[in-house]
């Protein structure tokens, strides 16, 4: 399903969740309504006295921990189209977060605001809108997919926690999955580019980011898998406009994990769910910790495939 809002640019962060994706990531369901629900547990530090541009303001020594949940709605059309299926999704991510610095410092000569500087939010973050389209031959699918952040969450300027971002930004990624039914091995991969337009309250704009993420699962039957997980996280242009006054700031990152799988039955419906832990290592710019994904997903209705070209 679509990716849902990651820790170098504004705040150390961007709209794009590294680890969102995971095994059969290009799978596309059947055609029908689906729901999924991500539980992003982070907690993270920047370390050694660095700085990070937050709030319109540059901290120093930063922790930070969130709670996010991240409820997804996703539609596959039943029709055709260029010889696969569409599908359209919506998210509205919300949560917690707590964000603490050693100071604060604001101005070109970085003047301290403030020593051992706390800030708590939970609220809501900005939506995201997103489409794929995908394809599959035999044990082989691959999908193209697009994700939208709309900037009407509730950000609060000047603070050092925010889940919204304030500012555009569309995310473009392909991604392929072998799954071979009869050994139970799925391997997967995702590649994409995170575009950022400007926070109109920070005059801050993020660069372009780069991100992979992949997957490599053992099935061992139809209830139970379990395998690695990862991804790669590199900024390719640096962040520009009048608040960037740390210069290009550009991040990197890299995750290594394992997930395990689970598919059930409540009643009659199907209901898959997921854990994922990621540790960073190699990060620049950027906070530097743990995450955990706790994933449920289930099918809300299933539809009949149409062939338009059989019509």
């Amino acid at each position: 399903m679509a990716s849902t809002p990651a820790f170098s640019a504004e705040n150390g962060a961007g709209f794009y969740l590294l680890g969102g994706k995971g095994p059969a990531a290009a799978i596309t369901p059947p055609p029908g309504v689906y729901f999924q629900n991500d539980l992003w547990i982070y907690s993270g530090n920047l370390g050694g006295g660095r700085s990070l541009p937050r709030g319109g303001q540059v901290a120093v020594g930063v922790d930070g921990h969130a709670v996010l949940a991240a409820p997804t709605f996703l539609w596959v059309l039943p029709e055709e189209f260029l010889g696969g299926h569409v599908g359209l999704a919506a998210t509205i991510p919300f949560g917690w977060m707590k964000t603490s610095a050693d100071l604060t410092l604001t101005g070109p000569g970085g003047g301290v605001l403030g020593g051992n500087v706390e800030d708590t939010v939970f609220t809501i973050g900005d939506p995201l809108v997103g489409g794929l389209l995908g394809w599959e031959s035999g044990n082989f699918h691959w999908q193209l997919g697009t994700l939208i952040n709309i900037p009407v969450g509730d950000y609060q300027e000047g603070e050092l926690s925010n889940i919204a971002f304030h500012h555009w930004g569309i995310d473009v990624s392909a991604g392929a999955t072998w799954l071979d039914p009869t050994i139970g091995l799925d391997l997967s991969g995702v590649i994409g580019m995170t575009f950022n337009a400007e926070n109109p309250a920070t005059d801050y704009r993020t660069g372009n980011e780069l991100h992979f993420e992949w997957a490599a699962v053992q099935h061992f039957n139809e209830t139970f898998d379990a395998g690695l997980v990862g991804y790669v996280y590199q900024q390719v242009t640096g962040d520009s406009g009048e608040g960037a006054t740390l210069g290009d700031f550009k991040g990197r990152a890299f995750g290594i994990g394992a997930t395990v799988g689970w598919n059930f039955k409540v009643g009659e419906l199907p209901v898959s769910a997921r854990v994922k832990y990621f540790h960073e290592f190699g990060t620049r710019n950027r906070a530097e910790g743990d995450s955990v994904f706790l994933t449920i997903s289930l099918p809300l209705s299933i539809t009949k495939p149409v062939n338009i070209a059989a019509q």
